[in-house]
């Protein structure tokens, strides 16, 4: 469990600023509770039953899994149009229901990185493809939500690029930042490789998902670490 931290004050301006992924960069094995929630919400608001045994999750954004689900499971285009906005926050709700303790799900070195980069009064942020609630939740039950400042979430933006370039203008319209100042995007797929790549800043990725080396290594990250333990602060500026 992470010791208890303090919101930063917002009136610094920081030389750095550090975006995480959550599933398999800040936890991993977290339980079935989230893709249940999807299911489950797909069946509340439709009536139609899904799967997603077949859909590659891995660095999807949930409303691109819950689009596909109803796809495969025979939705027309505007019944999924028409249907999102409900199941979307069906699915927050449920899986705030469900939620299980997660401070025994974090990665290794997640505790030690975090509390490190608050105290050098480092902004933190999310950039992620779950829900807004969902994610937040999971921030809770793992004992991390007091070290993020704010976070971009999967239904805000259509891509991984375009939550990190939300993530950005906030940090700099808030003022937290210069414009100097290195931002990173620590992630565990592919994908989060190329949403910074698209913003042109630090790509960080780690090897604590499920994605192989060698899919990481094809987009050329600045930095391959075998987990967090490994990032040190000089790394970031």
């Amino acid at each position: 469990m992470c010791a208890n931290s303090h919101n930063r004050s917002k009136s610094l301006v920081s030389k750095s600023l550090v975006l995480f992924d959550i599933d398999g960069t800040l936890m991993r094995r977290a339980g079935p509770h989230h893709r249940q929630a999807l299911v489950d919400a797909v069946r509340d608001v439709t009536g139609m039953e899904t799967s997603l045994d077949h859909i590659p999750l891995h660095g999807m954004l949930d409303p691109d899994i819950l689009s596909r689900m109803m796809h495969d499971a025979g939705a027309s285009p505007a019944l999924v149009c028409e249907a999102m906005s409900a199941v979307v926050e069906r699915a927050q709700y449920l899986y705030d229901l469900s939620c299980p303790d997660l401070q025994e799900k974090l990665c290794p070195g997640v505790c030690q990185l975090l509390s490190e980069l608050r105290k050098r009064k480092v902004p933190l942020a999310l950039v992620t493809g779950n829900l807004t609630r969902i994610g937040w939740k999971k921030m809770e039950r793992a004992g991390l939500k007091p070290f993020f400042l704010y976070g971009a979430f999967g239904e805000m933006a259509a891509d991984r690029a375009g939550l990190a370039r939300m993530a950005i203008q906030r940090a700099r319209s808030e003022g937290w930042i210069g414009e100097e100042a290195r931002i990173s995007l620590v992630g565990d797929s592919p994908n989060d490789v190329i949403a910074a790549r698209a913003n042109n800043i630090q790509a960080i990725a780690v090897r604590t998902g499920v994605s192989e080396v060698e899919d990481l290594v094809a987009e050329s990250p600045d930095l391959l670490l075998e987990d967090l333990r490994e990032l040190r602060f000089e790394m970031l500026l």
